[in-house]
Parts: structure tokens; C-alpha cells; sequence
């Protein structure tokens, strides 16, 4: 379960920015493509906040759905991995959304 470790890091990244202040809400955004479950992590922020200037606060987690966008046309449209074409036909596609794991916000008291 990576999902710790990255929790981890994502403590130490709220503590850092926080300078010490009580932490009430922090907010994540997710990519469905990032290769991480959401319950998970949910689970290892209780665990991880524990005895930290987070404990108690809320986790919210925006999961964010994969896009992509066609390298011809330039066309942005939603991302199904198990057929990757735009649809102008072309399969020369680059994801620009859903792969994101990032600290979007955070509220102290």
C-alpha cells in the first residue's frame, strides 16, 4: 500500500506550509490515472495526523477525471484508456488531466 507513504509526504508537506498553526481542512485533487485509491489514503491521513498540528481535520479529495487532447485538431475530450483516439480519428493523444496528486488547499485556524 503506496498510499502511506504518500500520505507521508503529504503531512510533512501541510506541516511545513502550515508553520506550526492548527490545520481544520485540507484538500487534494487526485487523477483517476495517479495509481492511487482514495478510501486509502483517507484511512492513512487518520493514521499519519495523529499527534500532528492535522489531527482532526478534514480530508476532501477531488478525484479528477482523465482528458485528453489530440495533438492534431487540438481537441480536448474525455480520456477512455482503452481506446485512445480523438474523436477526429487521430490516435496521437496526450493526457493533459487525471494523473494529478497534488495539496490544493488548506485551511488553518
Amino acid at each position: 500500500m503506496h498510499e502511506l507513504s504518500i500520505m507521508i509526504n503529504i503531512v510533512s508537506i501541510v506541516q511545513e506550509h502550515s508553520q506550526d498553526q492548527r490545520v481544520v481542512r485540507v484538500k487534494l485533487e487526485i487523477g483517476k490515472l495517479a495509481a492511487v485509491v482514495p478510501d486509502s489514503l483517507r484511512f492513512c491521513f487518520d493514521v499519519c495526523t495523529k499527534g500532528t498540528n492535522l489531527e482532526g481535520a478534514v480530508l476532501e479529495i477531488d478525484e479528477i477525471e482523465p482528458l485528453g487532447e489530440c495533438n492534431l485538431c487540438m481537441r480536448r475530450f474525455p480520456l477512455d484508456l482503452l481506446a485512445v483516439r480523438c474523436p477526429c480519428g487521430s490516435r496521437s493523444v496526450k493526457c493533459v488531466a487525471g494523473e494529478e496528486l497534488k495539496v490544493k488547499e488548506m485551511e488553518v485556524e
